[in-house]
């Protein structure tokens, strides 16, 4: 089947009308619960008083959110204020060492006396380690001599990747630093100023949203949980990954509207979590998807046709993976789960490219075949969301929200909520269908 294939306008409509419907009313449940429970003593840490103008007790279960936007606001301000503003005078004084006074400022701004410093130095060790590894490959890589040791300095300590990413792995930042034209495309300054107004504007919103949906809080009660409808715990599922999005968005948005005034072309923001129905495009940090892929799974893994070698790839990249998260029980088992969703995502490919079924599949319409397939990919979307909760929230809230809507609502919950993934699923299809017309076009039009 092609990514081409067109549904009927009013067949997508449906979809959209459905997935709506059912977003409203899962959501709606989340409301309920979060206003009747909001004095929960269980609550009592997570959930405390929140603006005046709503008079309404927030969500604050988040510790990365808070402590961004809220507790260490002013410093991280400063330090990204400083850098913009040093960068600038340097640039202006001395635009032919551009590269130097990317890391110059870095000692400048680890504040010592408080509790930041401990959090500060294990994200800055953390993506050190990453970074490190990065110039050590690169550099061994290299036919042409080596990388200097000052190559490495400006690369770790690069203030606004230094201490939460994203990482860039060697090879692209050492290319961009050292590029000595520094042109701007057409509007791109205006584009900055737009995307550091829709991260304000973001910012703003899920600090309201919190005032209403307490998503973080909830889960973690499972007696609170227990009481809600198989609809709104789904919905609590999928807004915890949604949130996590929102977050990582936002966090390496802020971060990468200051590199770009750096003229660097950093990682972009992790695809949303809405669009997703494959494992293998499922990522919270493109910058690290990008450094696991480059360095060991695209390495071992090739073209990700063979099973032995996919098997390999995944294997060793989620062994990395959880060596730098950390080994517990929690990412073993996270590891674990969508070290096999990857896989098997590879072997039922297989499978259905046996001669009988490609033989039924090219009998039918090619509509009815994108059909067929979005139903495999609403399955495969929950199965992302109940592998991930895990990790985000709990494992005892995971196997509660896949035992609700898997086992105890069958089958009235699981067709419905399945049906309502289907049409979501259906839509993000045809939003990839729009985009690859798109790209054809644009493609012919640069070689015409």
């Amino acid at each position: 089947m092609g990514i081409k294939t067109a549904l009927p306008h009013y067949e997508l409509g449906f979809y959209a009308l459905v997935l709506t419907c059912g977003l409203v009313y899962s959501m709606n449940g989340i409301l309920e619960a979060s206003r009747d429970n909001m004095n929960r003593k269980s609550f009592k840490e997570n959930v405390k008083t929140g603006w005046y103008y709503f008079g309404r007790k927030m969500d604050v279960a988040d510790f990365e959110w808070v402590m961004w936007f809220t507790t260490f606001r002013n410093y991280i301000i400063f330090a990204l204020s400083g850098h913009v503003i040093f960068a600038k005078v340097f640039s202006l004084l001395i635009p032919q060492v551009r590269s130097l006074r990317l890391d110059c400022l870095q000692s400048d701004f680890v504040p010592g006396s408080f509790s930041l410093q401990d959090i500060l130095f294990y994200g800055g060790a953390g993506f050190s380690i990453l970074r490190c590894m990065s110039f050590a490959l690169e550099t061994c890589d290299r036919k042409e001599g080596f990388y200097s040791p000052i190559d490495l300095l400006k690369y770790n300590f690069y203030l606004p990747f230094f201490f939460f990413g994203p990482i860039m792995t060697f090879d692209q930042f050492y290319q961009q630093v050292n590029t000595k034209a520094l042109t701007r495309r057409e509007n791109d300054m205006w584009n900055i100023r737009v995307q550091a107004a829709v991260h304000v504007l973001v910012i703003l919103l899920v600090n309201v949203f919190f005032h209403f949906l307490y998503i973080l809080s909830i889960p973690s009660d499972l007696k609170c949980v227990k009481k809600m409808s198989d609809w709104s715990l789904a919905g609590l599922a999928y807004s915890n990954l949604v949130y996590d999005w929102v977050k990582a968005a936002v966090m390496f948005g802020v971060i990468n509207t200051i590199s770009r005034l750096d003229h660097l072309d950093p990682p972009q923001p992790p695809k949303c979590i809405t669009m997703l129905y494959v494992f293998a495009e499922t990522h919270f940090d493109r910058g690290i998807n990008d450094w696991l892929c480059k360095y060991v799974y695209d390495y071992l893994g090739e073209g990700h046709d063979n099973i032995k070698k996919e098997l390999l790839a995944t294997v060793f990249t989620f062994l990395v993976t959880t060596l730098w998260l950390g080994p517990c029980d929690i990412v073993y088992i996270w590891s674990v789960f969508n070290c096999f969703g990857l896989n098997f995502e590879l072997w039922v490919q297989k499978f259905f490219e046996l001669s009988p079924f490609t033989k039924l599949e090219a009998s039918l319409p090619e509509s009815m075949s994108r059909r067929i397939r979005g139903i495999f990919g609403a399955a495969n979307f929950w199965a992302i969301i109940l592998y991930n909760i895990l990790a985000l929230n709990s494992l005892e809230f995971a196997i509660l929200v896949a035992k609700r809507i898997i086992i105890t609502g069958f089958p009235y919950s699981t067709l419905s909520i399945w049906f309502v993934t289907y049409c979501g699923v259906q839509l993000i299809k045809e939003r990839e269908r729009v985009q690859a017309i798109e790209a054809e076009k644009s493609e012919k039009l640069k070689t015409a």
